[in-house]
């Protein structure tokens, strides 16, 4: 199938993903526009693998203050070098992930960050819950784990839906952006405050 200018040209809008990536991935795809997206996303994925190991001392501290002054957020993004750190890209990605924790309310980046007293807490609640609706004992450790993943998805700001895009993650945002530019990017640290309430 010819590869036209104008189906390259569509993808890279949809993607950000360089013209010849583009142009790979939809002749890879045979001209299958859903096919070349999930081609550039995989390709995306195993490009942030490598550079996952590569350190990141460079980056922002950005604030996003909400709904007049009654919620706010400080988040710190890391990279590699500071040419990447005042990069449009990076410093979108960085207000988009201040306004994600504003709007999903996270508790930590990463699941292996939870803290092992909420996690216990949470599948005691599970286990009681499914006892109680009479479940047979085999298939409640099936159903703890269940809604623990769901938990986990829902307060780890890396595996929430985004919310600009509820087809993707917040980690599949960050494997993109750093297929992108081109640099290992660290989502450090955050802090959510909201009038009233108190900081654990």
């Amino acid at each position: 199938m010819k590869i036209s200018a104008e189906m390259v040209k569509n993808l890279r809008e949809k993607t950000n993903a360089g013209m010849m990536d583009c142009k790979k991935a939809l002749t890879e795809s045979n001209g299958d526009f859903e096919k070349a997206i999930e081609y550039l996303r995989l390709k995306g994925l195993a490009t942030a693998q490598k550079r996952a190991g590569r350190a990141t001392s460079q980056g922002l501290v950005h604030s996003y203050i909400h709904g007049g002054g009654k919620l706010g957020v400080l988040v710190e993004v890391n990279c590699e070098t500071d040419f990447v750190a005042k990069n449009d890209t990076f410093v979108e990605f960085v207000k988009d992930i201040a306004m994600q924790i504003a709007a999903a309310n996270p508790i930590c980046v990463a699941p292996e960050e939870l803290p092992e007293d909420i996690v216990d807490k949470e599948r005691e609640i599970y286990r009681q819950q499914a006892l109680e609706s009479g479940k047979p004992e085999k298939v409640v450790d099936k159903i703890v784990e269940g809604k623990l993943n769901k938990f986990k998805t829902d307060v780890c700001l890396l595996e929430q839906a985004y919310v600009k895009d509820t087809d993707k993650t917040v980690k599949d945002l960050l494997n993109e952006t750093i297929a992108s530019i081109g640099e290992n990017i660290n989502i450090r640290r955050f802090v959510r405050f909201q009038l009233g309430e108190d900081l654990d």
